[in-house]
C-alpha cells in the first residue's frame, strides 16, 4: 500500500509542507482518507480565533490502535511490527509480527479490563525498554485510558511525584531491567514507596 505523503526526500518534504500550509483542510482531509473512523469527521478543521477555538475533525470517533495494528493484521499479517534487540548481546532478540502484536495487545486490553481498568483512568507504565512496554502502551489506548511513561532511572520520590502527579488509578512494572551492565530493580522501587 502507498501513501501520497511518505516523504523521501528533502525536496519532497517542502513541498509536502508547503500544500498542508496553503491548505490545512485539504491536506488533512486526505490524510483521514486513510484512516478507519468509528464514526466518520463532519468538517476537517472548525476554527474562530476570536475566542481562539480550533477543533479539528469535529464528530469523528476513533481508535487509534485500530489503525496502527488491526489494518496490519489484516493487510500483511507476518510482517515484523517491534524487531527488538537485547541489551545482552548473547540473549535472544525478538521479532513480532503485527498479528502477534495484536493478539498480545488483546490480551492485555483484557488483563487490564479485569483488573478494574476503563477509559479514562491513568496508568503509569514503570517498565524497561522491551516489547512489552509498547503492548502495554497499545494497550491503554486500546481501551482510552491515559498512560504515562515513568523513566527507569529516577529515584523514588521521583516515581512517587510522578505516580502522584498523574493521578494514576493503576501503576504497571516488572521486577527489573538492564541499562549497560547494571540491573534495574524496578518492582522493588516501587515496594519502597
Amino acid at each position: 500500500m502507498s501513501y501520497p505523503y511518505q516523504i523521501r526526500s528533502l525536496e519532497q518534504y517542502h513541498e509536502v509542507y508547503r500544500q498542508s500550509i496553503e491548505d490545512p483542510e485539504k491536506f488533512w482531509g486526505e490524510i483521514a482518507s486513510y484512516f478507519r473512523w468509528k464514526k466518520h469527521f463532519d468538517k476537517v478543521l472548525d476554527w474562530n480565533f476570536t475566542e481562539p477555538k480550533v477543533e479539528w475533525f469535529k464528530g469523528a470517533q476513533l481508535n487509534i490502535t485500530e489503525n496502527c495494528l488491526d489494518r496490519w493484521a489484516e493487510i500483511q499479517p507476518d510482517t515484523p511490527a517491534i524487531l527488538w534487540e537485547s541489551n545482552d548481546m548473547e540473549e535472544h532478540h525478538r521479532r513480532i509480527s503485527y498479528k502477534e502484536l495484536l493478539f498480545k495487545v488483546n490480551q492485555f486490553c483484557h488483563v487490564l479490563k479485569n483488573n478494574g481498568a476503563k477509559k479514562g483512568d491513568r496508568i503509569c507504565l514503570y517498565m524497561p525498554m522491551v516489547p512489552e512496554l509498547a503492548i502495554a502502551v497499545l494497550a491503554c489506548a486500546r481501551i482510552g485510558a491515559i498512560h504515562s511513561v515513568i523513566f527507569g532511572g529516577f529515584s523514588a520520590q521521583s516515581i512517587a511525584d510522578r505516580i502522584h502527579d498523574a493521578q494514576c488509578n493503576v501503576v504497571i512494572t516488572s521486577d527489573g531491567g538492564y541499562r549497560g551492565n547494571k540491573e534495574i530493580p524496578l518492582k522493588m522501587s516501587l515496594m519502597t514507596l
